[in-house]
């Protein structure tokens, strides 16, 4: 199973509407119902606040909203440790809180991560300035990301 997170999917619904290019959605909607594709409900949440249109096609399809379970959260906050995260302490240019339970889900459910950020191919000393792909990356994470 793949997951995709907020930016990937709104990037796709943006950049490649469902009326030019419905066999895309319609592949899309094909690996919603082989359950192959779902989103944690921390990024469908995102979704549905910056493009209700989205969402809704995303729940009329059946998308798997993965729910924060006890394990995601102790999975997040295990990363945030790693990322030396202390509290709200996030920095503005690295990872948010939602995007470490967005990665953690992926972690928990053994699933790919689909997102777009660009990889750092210098990660940062200050840990604390990785992006998905950075945090996704480290071998005591150990989510693919695409």
């Amino acid at each position: 199973m793949r997951i995709i997170d907020t930016s990937s999917i709104i990037f796709a619904w943006d950049d490649y509407p469902l009326k030019q290019f419905p066999p895309l959605w319609d592949w899309i909607a094909q690996e919603i119902r082989n359950n192959e594709l779902a989103i944690s409900q921390t990024a469908f949440q995102e979704v549905r606040k910056i493009n209700q249109e989205c969402a809704d096609w995303l729940d009329a399809e059946g998308i798997n909203k993965i729910a924060v379970s006890n394990a995601i959260l102790q999975e997040a906050l295990r990363m945030q440790n790693l990322l030396g995260i202390d509290d709200d302490d996030y920095h503005p240019l690295g990872v948010g809180e939602n995007d470490i339970l967005i990665v953690a889900t992926a972690k928990v459910e053994n699933s790919v991560l689909i997102n777009n950020e660009a990889i750092q191919n210098n990660l940062p000393k200050n840990m604390k300035k990785y992006k998905i792909p950075g945090l996704c990356g480290l071998n005591s994470v150990g989510v693919s990301d695409t």
